[in-house]
């Protein structure tokens, strides 16, 4: 059928509801609208399903929810692990809760035991709770920081990390299978819980969760010394970090914790930000206005699934706030936890994990505490898969991982990007940095010092619809087929095509393996240090171009990557 075809058997099916036939009869004179909403199925791919809420295959709804979760309980029935049970979370936007409840109830029609969370919850959270509670799977609904539109939903295998192969490819492929809405299983939930196939879990999974994450502190004398003195402000941005972010840091002992009131209660619709985002220094503003106000030493903010941590913390010279990228405050804190625990002596096989993305100062801190760096492919699913590997085979010991795009993870406790433990973390850094008379900021300069001005920006372009999507491919392939000699007046070294997974020297035309799965993703080794990643999102309709340099000095660092972003820019242009 075409998209005009499914457009009306929607409306003819009884199978979906009166309000979704409104909708989409509110769109019959919109031909561009009930394209883009039929002309294909909302993919599940590596990440899950991430798309705009609203009618339709192409749309977040109950009816696609449902399709995607009997896809995945055929797997967990054709791998036999129906009675290991699945865990559900799910975050503060619009149309959580309904999602999460049709993911349990056509769990529990399937025979497979759903533990669905009573309220929101952080996704770190719910990475922890499927290895706690020994389930095969958990689901986690949420658009993580995308704008009020948008919903999506996870799935995490039993180690408690995203899906990686195989069983990416084995969920993908049984959604697939699935092309009848009608043949989807649901129950009553009032009659799945009597089967005891639906639980609603809570305070005993959060109190666990809090006691991991303490675990992780250093300095308990910092945190005494310096928790009347340290004053920090934090915002949820409205989503799910408010009481276990808060919890932690007053169990810690911290007595100066602001949080941003027009903030802090989950809301779907973000009022107070047009994009819920701490990488976008707009989401700061209500935080940073309260930060000076109460004179703050530092500033967090959790994105909505608080997976995700941003930071602004004060110059002690000249008291303004200076934001933190997600690869310095990675950086700061891999520095403090590698650091700090060496003083008592590192492990032989202790590792350091980051993405490919990631600034090149992680492989200089790496190299300065002799740990082992190990890279890998964009999203965090990839270092949980690294913490598995090193607990199957008994060898390697996880220090610290982070990525750019502001997450990272401290114990293993969790697979994924964790906001509340970072939240944690930073505190502490900061109450021990304190302690010796410095500030975050203080101690990022200390570090530039150390290692080398390294600065790592990012340029991003969306393009929209099926057209956009086209194009992204167009970008790509071109590139792939031609290798520039050289991007911004830097000399291309070596050119990494992850797709083909090959890494051709340049000069000598030498071509050697990436060694890591296959990834629609290019990158190039230049000069100087300096480097650029161009790949599509797994999540968006956006190409995003990862670029990094090194300078003498922050403002040489900072002239250098602007004169790189420039390039970077006007080379996209050239292909638009």
């Amino acid at each position: 059928m075409d998209y005009k075809e499914l457009y009306e058997a929607w409306l003819a099916n009884p199978y979906f509801d009166e309000d979704t036939k409104a909708e989409l009869k509110s769109i019959a004179d919109d031909d561009k609208e009930v394209k883009e909403r039929f002309y294909t199925d909302l993919e599940f791919g590596t990440a899950g399903l991430r798309g705009v809420i609203g009618a339709g295959t192409n749309r977040m709804n109950i009816y696609t929810v449902r399709k995607t979760t009997q896809g995945l309980a055929n797997y967990i029935a054709m791998v036999g692990a129906k009675d290991r049970g699945v865990v559900i979370a799910y975050d503060s936007r619009r149309m959580s809760p309904e999602f999460s409840d049709e993911a349990a109830r056509c769990l529990a029609a399937n025979g497979i035991k759903a533990y669905r969370f009573e309220s929101l919850r952080p996704t770190p959270e719910l990475s922890y709770a499927v290895r706690k509670l020994g389930c095969i799977a958990g689901i986690n609904i949420t658009a993580s920081h995308n704008p009020p539109e948008y919903n999506g939903y996870k799935v995490y295998w039993e180690d408690g990390a995203q899906i990686t192969p195989p069983h990416d490819s084995g969920i993908m492929a049984e959604v697939k299978k699935v092309t009848d809405y009608a043949q989807v299983k649901t129950m009553a939930k009032e009659e799945a819980e009597e089967a005891g196939l639906y639980v609603t879990i809570g305070q005993e999974v959060d109190d666990a969760y809090i006691e991991e994450l303490k675990k992780q502190v250093i300095h308990w004398d910092s945190i005494k010394e310096a928790q009347k003195d340290l004053t920090i402000v934090y915002t949820p941005l409205h989503g799910t970090g408010n009481i276990p972010a808060r919890r932690v840091l007053k169990e810690l002992g911290f007595e100066n914790v602001y949080v941003v009131p027009e903030q802090e209660l989950p809301d779907g619709e973000f009022p107070t930000v047009s994009y819920p985002n701490p990488e976008d220094k707009a989401a700061f503003k209500l935080a940073l206005e309260l930060a000076k106000e109460k004179n703050a030493d530092l500033v967090l903010a959790t994105d909505p699934d608080a997976d995700r941590l941003g930071v602004y913390a004060r110059d002690s010279r000249t008291g303004e706030y200076m934001v933190l990228t997600g690869n310095m405050s990675g950086c700061l804190l891999a520095d403090y936890e590698i650091g700090q625990r060496a003083d008592k002596g590192l492990p032989a096989d202790g590792a350091l994990i980051k993405t490919i993305v990631t600034s090149n100062m992680a492989d200089a801190i790496a190299k300065a505490y002799k740990v082992k760096l190990i890279e890998v492919l964009t999203g965090f699913k990839y270092i949980g898969q690294q913490i598995l590997g090193f607990e199957k085979s008994g060898k390697g010991t996880y220090l610290f991982g982070f990525e750019e795009s502001y997450g990272c993870l401290i114990g293993t406790h969790a697979r994924d990007k964790d906001a509340i433990v970072a939240t944690m973390a930073l505190c502490e850094a900061a109450a021990y940095y304190k302690t010796k008379g410095m500030t975050l900021w203080d101690a990022m300069i200390a570090m530039y010092e150390k290692y080398g001005y390294y600065k790592d920006d990012i340029k991003s372009v969306s393009l929209k619809g099926i057209e956009g999507l086209q194009k992204i491919q167009e970008i790509l392939e071109t590139l792939r087929d031609s290798t520039p000699e050289e991007i911004g007046g830097y000399k291309v070294l070596s050119a990494r095509d992850y797709k083909k997974d090959t890494v051709k020297n340049i000069a000598t035309g030498e071509v050697t393996s990436t060694g890591l799965p296959s990834s629609n993703v290019l990158y190039y080794d230049l000069t100087d240090d300096a480097w650029l990643c161009v790949r599509p999102s797994g999540t968006e309709p956006k190409v995003k171009f990862y670029y990094g340099v090194k300078g003498t000095s922050l403002k040489d660092a900072d002239a250098k990557s602007e004169a790189l972003g420039r390039e970077v820019l006007a080379m996209i242009d050239k292909m638009l």
